[in-house]
This record gives structure tokens, sequence and C-alpha cells, in this order.
């Protein structure tokens, strides 16, 4: 869902163009070099800003120049979006359900929130990058927002509801906080202490019942410190999740998630993970909505860490798929809602286990496709042909 970077050495705090990804350097490019140099007599250890520095574990990039790594992430992330979309009709009377529904929902847009940051750390506001931002989240959020006010208003679910581009409908606000997130990320690069502040803004939005209403900002700045966390990383923090410890601390890490959630589901709102509500308007004293802030961004992190460190770091066969999972997130919206306005959800097996199991295998096939290369290549000439002609015109 989010805007590739150049490979970069691992200690460079910059991320490049658009149509890369950064990746962890390999040790391939010092062996070569020490091959072509003269012995020397004593070893020289190599300096930290060369590539050669880097463990021979690190994941090489693929033939693209992405990395294998975040683009796994990202079609992981997106599988879970959808399989989170699908569960929301089963939630009612099953605290089962409802538990694993609030496990997701503590996680999956914190990963692609950070992800985005993480992949911006280079976003200056050129004439350039403003057009492909423009091109990449404004375009989008015109034809969907129209799109989704149409579908709407077909579905009788809102038949009255004005197209506005004010107030996002469905999954359109990723895309309004994405542009105000990478529009802002030169200045967050300049402050000395970003995440504590972006924190602070967080949780002063939920004391606010009103911030909600244009472009969805209540949602736009309490997942900001996700992004804000993005920007901050390095490829070494990424290393440090594919230690072989990470990995076996991450299974438990869920598995206990999963038991508090199971906890947690009749005596607190789960709907604090959504983000997108004040503490009042969740039903809460105002002075909680602080406390709520910090508390789920702790959980939130700590999960998005564990789902990390369980991320495959070299190619598999749906690593291609990872690069393709905006237009995916946006597409398969209307099979979620369609599924609920033609009643899919009404047979009384779908509430069974194995009614479950297969709305989960479901989501999961119907979401993957929508991210093929084919899809993305024609949603995108379809989306960006009548802005270029205007261009060239």
């Amino acid at each position: 869902m989010l805007l590739p970077t150049r490979a970069t050495p691992a200690t460079e705090a910059t991320a490049a163009p658009e149509g890369r990804q950064d990746s962890l350097p390999s040790a391939e490019a010092g062996e070569r070099r020490a091959q072509t140099q003269r012995p020397l007599p004593l070893p020289v250890p190599a300096s930290p800003r060369t590539p050669a520095s880097a463990p021979a574990s690190a994941p090489a990039p693929g033939r693209t120049g992405r990395d294998p790594f975040l683009d796994n992430a990202k079609y992981l992330a997106i599988v879970l979006v959808a399989v989170g979309h699908a569960w929301e009709p089963l939630r009612e009377g099953s605290r089962t359900i409802t538990a694993l529904y609030t496990l997701v929902y503590a996680f999956h847009m914190p990963v692609f929130a950070l992800i985005a940051g993480y992949l911006s750390r280079d976003f200056e506001a050129t004439p350039r990058k403003l057009a492909g931002l423009l091109k990449r989240t404004v375009l989008p959020y015109v034809v969907f927002e129209t799109a989704y006010t149409c579908f709407t208003r077909w579905s009788s679910e809102d038949p009255d509801r004005p197209i506005t581009l004010l107030d996002p409908l469905y999954l359109t606000w990723f895309l309004a906080a994405l542009f105000i997130w990478r529009l802002t990320s030169p200045l967050w690069r300049t402050l000395r202490h970003p995440l504590p502040l972006a924190l602070t803004i967080a949780a002063l939005a939920t004391l606010s019942p009103t911030d909600g209403n244009d472009l969805d900002l209540q949602r736009v700045l309490q997942f900001l410190p996700y992004f804000v966390l993005g920007l901050c990383l390095r490829p070494e923090h990424f290393r440090l999740l594919h230690r072989r410890e990470a990995r076996l601390l991450a299974a438990p890490l869920f598995v206990c998630a999963l038991l508090l959630a199971y906890w947690a589901v009749p005596r607190m709102n789960y709907a604090w993970f959504f983000h997108n509500d004040s503490a009042t308007a969740l039903g809460a004293p105002a002075w909680s909505g602080p406390i709520m802030t910090l508390a789920t961004f702790g959980c939130s992190v700590l999960l998005t860490a564990a789902f990390l460190a369980l991320v495959p770091r070299d190619r598999r066969w749906f690593t291609t798929l990872g690069a393709g999972t905006l237009y995916a997130y946006l597409l398969h919206g209307f099979i979620a809602q369609a599924a609920e306005h033609w009643g899919w959800y009404t047979s009384p097996w779908l509430h069974h286990p194995t009614g479950v199991a297969t709305i989960t295998l479901l989501a999961a096939a119907v979401i993957t496709p929508l991210c093929a290369p084919a899809v993305q290549h024609a949603l995108s000439r379809a989306l960006e042909s009548p802005t270029s002609s205007a261009s060239r015109n």
C-alpha cells in the first residue's frame, strides 16, 4: 500500500525515489572488493558505513530492487485486513470471534502506517515528489470516494448521502491520512523528538469530539504516531526483529495477546483500536483518552513487532503481490459491503467454527488476486491516463 524507496546502505537515514524500496545490505559487495585488493599484513575491519559491515543473513534485494521483506509484510497485512472485514458480521454472540477481531485490529493498520512512514523518510516537497503524491493518493481518493458513495446510495444504506471529499467513506480515510502524513514528513524529520510530539497530538485528539468530521482527522491524528515511528526507523531496527530470539518470542506473544483480548471482550470497548472516535464518543470520560492512547500504542507496537518478526525475509510466491496492496485494499471493500447487503451471512452454518474457517479462507482467496500486478497495472492506467493526457495538453 505504500510508496517504495530505493536500496541504501544500512546506516543511511534516507530512502529514495518512488519505484524502489530500501533493502537490507548483504556482504557480497565487501567480498568482491576483498578479492580485487592486495592482501594486507593485518585484517582491517570494515567501516560501519560500508555494505561489508552487514550480516550475511540480511535479505538481498529482489530483481526489481524492492525489499522482499517489506512486500511480504504488506501482503500478509492486507490479508488480515480482508479477514478482519469478513469477521465483522460474525462478531455478535461470539466472544471468540470478537477476541480474534480485536487482536487483528490492534496491529494490522499500524503495520501499514509504520511501513508508510519508513518509506517516506526521503520525501521532500519538490514538484516531482508532490506530483507523484497527488497521483498516488489524491486521485484514487477522489475516484474511490465517489464510487463508494454511489455504491452506498445504490445499496440503500444511505440513499441520500451526498458526494463530498471532506468526509471519507469506509476505506478511503487511509488515502486522506497517507496524503497528510507524507506531506508533513519533512517537518517531522526536522524535529529532535518527533514521536513524543506525535503521541501528544494523538492523545489530545481523543479529547475533541468534533475532529473526525473533516477528512476523518480523528483517525488521521490517532494513527499519526505509527507513521512517525516508521520515519524514525532504520534498516538495523528491522534486523533486530530477524534475530532468532525475536521470532521465538513472537508466537507466544500473540497467544498471550489473544487470551488477553478474550478476557477483555466483555470488560472494555475494543473500538479504542479503531482510533476513529473521541473518548466521550466511546462512552468514556475525557481524561481516559490520553491514557488509552498510550496503552493502545504500546499494545499495537508490540504486536506489530511480533508480526514483523514472523514475516519471511526472502522471496516467496506472494512477494510480488505485496506491491499491489493499495488498490486491493480499496477494491475489496465493495465485496465486503456487497456481502452484507445481499445477506451472505444469514446462514446459521457460517457462525459455526467450520463456517468461520470457510469465511476466513474465502477472504484470503478474494484479496490475493486483487493484489496481482495485472489488476494494479490496469487500475493505474485507468486512473492516471486522464491526468497524463491533461498534462500533455
